[in-house]
């Protein structure tokens, strides 16, 4: 099993940062694809951003490209995701995901990942 912790949610006004951190406990290894997703109420989980560890490949969604990074410390097996120019359409729970067989071709796809987090909320405010 997989344990995955969200840290760093909070509320901030649009145009400023945040950073949030997904640590991962128990069976991970190198192999793993961590992501991270977001929902907003009433609305479909989103994708937002992925890593390989293998390789240290990113991913973006669309809507987050260019003001969202992606980084990992494979050694402690921590994700991290620096949010900039902040939006109160980035409003939303943000999960966290790990995966140790996903292909790239599903990496976006919030089914196609076996483990999550319980979620942090991020507040965006006008």
């Amino acid at each position: 099993q997989v344990q995955l912790v969200e840290s760093g949610g909070g509320l901030v006004q649009a145009g400023g940062s945040l950073r949030l951190s997904c640590a991962a406990s128990g069976r991970t290894s190198s192999r793993f694809a961590m992501g991270w997703f977001r929902q907003a109420p009433g609305k479909e989980r989103e994708f937002v951003a992925a890593i390989r560890w293998i390789g240290g490949s990113t991913y973006y969604g669309d809507s987050v490209k260019g003001r969202i990074t992606i980084s990992g410390q494979n050694a402690k097996s921590t994700v991290t995701l620096q949010m900039n120019s902040l939006k109160p359409e980035d409003t939303a729970v943000y999960y966290c995901a790990a995966d140790p067989s996903i292909i790239t071709a599903s990496i976006r796809n919030p089914h196609e990942y076996a483990y999550w987090g319980q979620g942090t909320q991020v507040t965006v405010s006008e």
